[in-house]
């Protein structure tokens, strides 16, 4: 994101909210975890679910982690990472973690406030953590770097997306690129760019100053990619965070590298605020349910704007592109367990 976040709130899992619908089957209604979890990313490993997010724990790791078995209940288990040592990084942002053999590799960003971010790796043998430094990918040459996000193609080669500023152009602010990972641990260091703002929507902030300068800033960010039928879909987040106009659209592509191009649209195509009811939905990952279906995972504002909350809603694949009903908040159907039937029976 483009702005501090605040600590993570804690809370405990929504074990209240899966229900039996009128046909017997089970309902959840979003969100699907109370606490304060920004920028929300889940892993699947040996059928369980992985959720990383933005935020603290109480013990002050960075990164709170959550597991479930269902993508409905979700359990705290502790922190990533520790607060970097010795180095001038206050804010951690957006994790998101790769595995290469068995190493689990987390991805993100850390920096004073909204500036200096760099992103950075640490690695675990577990999906719990705990996380160890292992690298910095982005340095000097490239002074703010968000919003790592790790791509491994069909044919093994890897990618790592994020998003970074540019001053040039007719919509100036952050945007997305794309570099190879020439290792787990280190970036080919030629990023090619995949999208800049490209209209009013994603408006962060009018005449704000930046990098000596004043501007009417746009931002992109939140990118994550996602293969489907031979064609490579890249979802972002636009606009300014804290409000309701910021959403999610994405641009599609027939390489990981691009070009890449967005669908004709006069706003977000895939999440839009639902005023006085879902707040400034964004910064998606996509996740493979236990029914074989594809879910959208998201945070969004409580309407009171107190903390972003951890949402869930099915993904359809059409000709057309990817749609979904999301944002939503009345009981939707859940995730089957697998092999099960829909009232979760065996």
């Amino acid at each position: 994101m483009d702005l501090p976040r605040p600590a993570a709130k804690r809370a405990g899992p929504r074990g209240d909210q899966l229900t039996g619908g009128e046909d017997g089957a089970s309902t959840y209604v979003n969100p699907v975890y109370d606490g304060y979890f920004a920028d929300p990313f889940v892993l699947e490993v040996d059928g369980r679910y992985y959720a990383y997010g933005t935020g603290s724990t109480p013990a002050g790791r960075q990164f709170e982690i959550l597991h479930s078995d269902d993508l409905v209940h979700w359990t705290p288990v502790g922190g990533a990472v520790e607060p970097l040592d010795g180095e001038e990084a206050t804010d951690f942002w957006a994790p998101e973690v790769a595995v290469e053999g068995s190493t689990f590799y987390l991805y993100y960003s850390a920096g004073l406030e909204d500036s200096a971010h760099r992103i950075r790796v640490a690695t675990a043998q577990q999906p719990a953590g705990p996380f160890t430094e292992a690298a910095m990918l982005t340095g000097a040459d490239e002074p703010f770097a968000i919003d790592p996000h790790p791509f491994r193609d069909t044919d093994g080669c890897r990618y790592l997306y994020y998003a970074t500023d540019f001053l040039d152009g007719e919509r100036v602010g952050t945007a997305l690129v794309v570099d190879r990972l020439a290792a787990m641990t280190r970036l080919e260091g030629r990023p090619r760019t995949v999208l800049r703002a490209s209209a009013d929507w994603q408006l962060y902030r009018r005449q704000r100053p930046m990098y000596g300068g004043v501007y009417d800033w746009h931002t992109l960010e939140g990118p994550f990619v996602r293969a489907h039928c031979g064609r490579y879909y890249c979802f972002y987040s636009g606009g300014a965070w804290e409000e309701d106009t910021y959403g999610v659209s994405y641009a599609v592509a027939d390489h990981p590298l691009g070009p890449w191009h967005e669908p004709v649209a006069d706003g977000p195509t895939v999440l839009r605020s639902v005023p006085g009811r879902v707040i400034g939905p964004g910064h998606n990952s996509v996740v493979t349910g236990p029914d074989g279906q594809d879910y959208l995972v998201y945070h969004a504002w409580d309407p009171a704007r107190t903390r972003r909350r951890m949402c869930l809603d099915r993904l359809e694949w059409t000709p057309d592109g990817p749609r979904t009903d999301a944002p939503t908040f009345t009981p939707q159907p859940a995730p089957r367990p697998r092999g099960g039937r829909p009232d979760g029976g065996p």
